[in-house]
């Protein structure tokens, strides 16, 4: 997960980004969990409601991006800390629950990482996980045209990755449940995909929404320069495949869910 983040983008449209977590940790069927972990858990702003849910555990929220780490908040709940580590060197060993908002699509290797976590959760431990399904979606397959276009292909091919960063949910459902094999245990798996349509409000939002996640690698190996003329061409590409309303700008954003119990 080498992209750089800046936490005050990526904050933008906070409730928007917030709802996914919430509904994929409300499907999470552990009463007394000792140790909880959140892979990719940003500033840590999700992470502390964990302890509304499970104030006697021990929560540890992993983030690889030492900028997000360090906009933690300052009034974490005692039984929860906010550390910095590559969600590549993890290791799920005595852990109960393990959730991952929005992070494995950064980690091209995920779908090797997941039955290596299944095997090492405790016994009843859940794996719980939401990753964008959206790589197909204008905002994006625009992105990567204009980026392979003769302009901008000298500096950003092979910068961005296409609809295989992510699976559906039948396909990580399989995974988990095929992981059976290997541990010698069984699984229940809930998994679903859920298209929000998000209404977002003011100028170009959808230019602003992908500016704190999609478009990050294109930002970091840009210029201001280079940056300003990009941001401008997509922006315009992106008002014809997002048109303004007076209600606001809709923004359908479809996401991918499974929480998996080991039983």
């Amino acid at each position: 997960m080498g992209t750089s983040w800046n936490p005050d983008v990526y904050l933008n449209y906070a409730d928007e980004r917030s709802r996914p977590f919430v509904e994929m940790v409300a499907r999470i069927r552990h009463d007394s969990p000792a140790r909880v972990v959140d892979l990719g858990c940003g500033t840590g702003v999700q992470t502390a409601t964990l302890a509304e849910r499970w104030p006697d555990a021990v929560i540890t929220g992993v983030d690889s991006s030492q900028d997000m780490v360090a906009k933690q908040p300052p009034d974490l709940p005692p039984n929860v800390s906010v550390v910095e580590g590559n969600i590549l060197d993890f290791d799920a060993t005595g852990v109960d629950v393990l959730v991952s908002n929005a992070a494995l699509q950064w980690v091209p290797q995920h779908r090797d990482l997941i039955p290596v976590w299944a095997s090492q959760l405790n016994s009843g431990g859940t794996l719980a996980w939401q990753v964008p399904g959206n790589f197909d979606a204008p905002s994006h397959v625009l992105m990567r045209e204009l980026a392979s276009s003769p302009e901008w292909a000298p500096l950003l091919t092979g910068v961005l990755r296409g609809g295989d960063s992510t699976d559906s949910a039948q396909q990580y459902a399989s995974a988990l449940l095929d992981t059976s094999w290997s541990v010698d245990t069984s699984w229940s798996v809930d998994a679903w995909e859920t298209t929000y349509m998000h209404v977002l409000q003011g100028e170009d939002p959808v230019l602003k929404w992908v500016r704190g996640t999609g478009l990050r690698p294109v930002l970091d190996v840009l210029t201001e320069d280079q940056r300003l003329r990009f941001e401008e061409q997509y922006a315009a590409l992106l008002r014809e495949a997002y048109p303004s309303t007076t209600a606001g700008t809709v923004f359908p954003f479809r996401r991918v869910f499974v929480v998996g119990r080991k039983d």
